[in-house]
């Protein structure tokens, strides 16, 4: 019987904690702020500036949760986090929200009591060398030494596509990712493996001469980036999947910061709903009926804020690609707000 006492006390224990951490909307709005997980910094997606101000794709995509969910921009926290924290950080309640250029996997989607609300990137796996090496191929790599970060899926992937191709290589695996950098740098290694929009951002922004080094051409693996939540929070998910449509769905609908207020007066009745002017969309999630027009507003709809982070107005300029509208050959594509 003690035993059974012990068993149900734990369990109601954990019960309590799950519980206590399902209902992450009133959390939220008690603090006051989101809890963000972002990398340790990544120019392009979530790095702080200059003036330690947190900017990036990823970032803004907190800012438009926080918009959401509080109706101010400003009101999150970034929580750098390196990648074997990132999900355990989640999984502790330590963060609401996981917005880290992670590539969403089947793994990652059941096993770790996360879920992916969206893809806010669509990315694959590719190589960053030395123009000196004379390298025009990643098929041209055999008996390389080849730097990447532990932790990530990229090793499994690497090892996949060797020894379907033949190729031997020497890795260099290292925890940190700023580490993994600088070995690279110092020519520790000759290439640099991880997502190809990850060494758009190194080359720019880390190496001391960025056109000595080239990104090779070929693609790896899919590597789809997305915001995660914690599994059994359907309210939040919803919150934080809908933010990410509603930023694809404003810019497919042509609404930008710097239009948006003329488009309280549209009358396109997709426009009047996303932006709460036919009410129903902000009630169906818990949220004030402005909640997309805050995003918008503040952070911008998806266009603006590829563009001034990743895009051809910023350093790294990575063309849109698959990252373009459905309607403009990319894949994202807006679901409905109705």
């Amino acid at each position: 019987m003690r035993y059974l006492t012990c068993f149900l006390a734990a369990s109601a224990l954990l019960l309590g904690s799950q519980a206590a951490r399902a209902d992450t909307l009133d959390v939220v709005k008690q603090r006051g702020h989101v809890q963000c997980g972002v990398t340790t910094g990544f120019a392009g997606f979530s790095a702080p500036d200059d003036k330690g101000v947190w900017r990036g794709l990823d970032i803004d995509f907190c800012r438009a949760v926080a918009a959401a969910v509080l109706g101010d921009a400003g009101k999150f926290k970034a929580v750098p986090l390196n990648s074997q924290q990132r999900f355990t950080a989640l999984q502790s309640g330590e963060i609401d929200l996981l917005a880290r250029n992670t590539s969403v996997t089947q793994q990652r989607d059941t096993a770790l009591g996360a879920i992916h609300a969206g893809i806010n990137f669509y990315d694959g796996q590719g190589f960053l060398v030395h123009k000196s090496l004379g390298v025009t191929s990643a098929k041209e790599l055999d008996q390389a030494s080849i730097c990447m970060q532990t932790g990530t899926s990229n090793e499994n992937t690497m090892a996949d596509w060797a020894r379907a191709n033949g190729i031997s290589y020497r890795p260099v695996v290292i925890e940190q990712f700023n580490e993994v950098v600088k070995a690279f740098a110092a020519g520790r290694c000759d290439a640099f493996t991880t997502d190809a929009s990850g060494l758009a951002s190194i080359r720019v922004s880390r190496m001391q001469d960025p056109d000595a080094y080239v990104v090779l051409p070929e693609l790896i693996s899919k590597e789809p980036l997305g915001p995660f939540v914690r599994q059994g929070d359907d309210a939040w998910l919803n919150i934080v999947k809908w933010t990410l449509h509603a930023m694809t769905g404003a810019e497919e609908l042509g609404v930008t910061s710097a239009n948006v207020d003329e488009n309280l007066q549209s009358d396109n009745p997709a426009i009047r709903r996303l932006l709460g002017v036919t009410p129903g969309a902000g009630k169906n999630l818990g949220l004030d009926e402005k909640w997309a027009y805050n995003i918008v507003k503040q952070v911008g709809n998806y266009g603006e804020s590829f563009e001034r982070n990743v895009g051809m107005e910023s350093p790294l300029k990575i063309p849109r690609g698959l990252n373009a509208l459905w309607n403009d050959g990319g894949l994202i594509y807006p679901l409905p707000v109705r």
